[in-house]
């Protein structure tokens, strides 16, 4: 079950990389925000899977 709960973190990772390089780039703030809120689920759900599965 680690296997999914990486892709998760490593993805949630990746998005967090994208909201930053969207802010240097001055994007929309409400793609700005989805990212976040993807980034967030992402990790939330990759680490909530670690310690249940563990």
């Amino acid at each position: 079950m680690t296997g999914l709960s990486t892709i998760l973190i490593v993805v949630g990772l990746f998005l967090a990389g994208g909201i930053y390089s969207f802010v240097k780039q001055d994007m929309p703030r409400s793609l700005i925000v989805l990212l976040s809120i993807g980034a967030a689920m992402c990790l939330v759900a990759g680490v909530m899977r670690l310690e249940v599965w563990s």
